[in-house]
């Protein structure tokens, strides 16, 4: 229905096949980031792949418990996502005129948003799991694994939304390779000591869950630490010269 309506000119926006163009530089520029981006929702997914099968070595209870905090950690995404999708723009739009100074002071303002609300929901499942927990089960051995996993790994939750929103904030700058590296160093944190928690240390499933909080501070610090030591230093080609042309007009017909 969109497409119909883009179609038929009656919108301000004209959509035209007839105009369409394959550029190389800007599909370029797309690819370079929308692929790590890819990349990263891939080892999101992969990370929890790897982690459930670990945990399923604790039985069907520890499973349940886990899939339960779990979820809740994925519902930080979709939250920071609101947040994200501002800063994308509002970073992009002030890289591209050649206002990096002014576009990390954005970053850093979403950032310290998404931190405290992720945060403040972290420490309140760890305060009260069951108020989460028991929306699905009353289960004495699923209510204790998920208890487990929540009062060691939801206090980190505030480094998810702080890796999130400089994630969505990086791909605005067009510098995506520090991300994609801290959701690597995420996963091998999770899963590989994950496993040497409970083959190695017999740590059981509190040990897993300290290595998979351990991996959320990975995550979120390591991308903080590479945008506050400049890794936005260089800028990229993203429509920079199309968005100075264009400021360079809308200046003339101010004038």
């Amino acid at each position: 229905m969109l497409l119909g309506y883009l179609a038929s000119g009656r919108g301000l926006v004209r959509l035209s096949l007839s105009r369409l163009r394959i550029r190389g530089a800007v599909l370029s520029d797309i690819l370079r980031v929308g692929m790590p981006g890819s990349l990263n929702t891939i080892q999101v997914n992969l990370t929890v792949v790897l982690l459930t099968g670990l945990v399923g070595s604790f039985g069907t209870a520890a499973l349940a418990g886990y899939g339960m905090g779990a979820r809740l950690e994925y519902l930080q995404i979709p939250l920071v996502f609101g947040l994200g999708s501002a800063l994308v723009t509002m970073v992009g739009t002030n890289v591209g005129a050649g206002q990096v100074a002014r576009a990390r002071r954005i970053a850093w303002t979403g950032a310290a948003m998404a931190d405290a609300a992720t945060g403040d929901i972290g420490l309140a499942a760890a305060m009260f799991p069951h108020a989460w927990l028991g929306l699905f089960s009353h289960h004495p051995g699923v209510l204790s694994a998920g208890t487990t996993y929540l009062r060691r790994v939801s206090p980190a939750y505030g480094f998810v939304g702080l890796g999130l929103a400089l994630y969505f904030a990086s791909q605005g700058a067009g510098r995506v390779l520090w991300p994609l590296l801290a959701g690597f160093a995420r996963l091998l944190t999770a899963a590989v000591g994950g496993w040497v928690a409970i083959h190695w240390l017999g740590g059981g499933l509190p040990g897993l869950c300290l290595a998979i909080t351990l991996s959320l501070v990975v995550l979120g610090t390591t991308v903080a630490v590479a945008t506050w030591a400049g890794a936005w230093a260089s800028r990229g080609p993203i429509a920079e010269a199309g968005v100075n042309d264009h400021l360079s007009r809308a200046l003339r017909i101010t004038d």
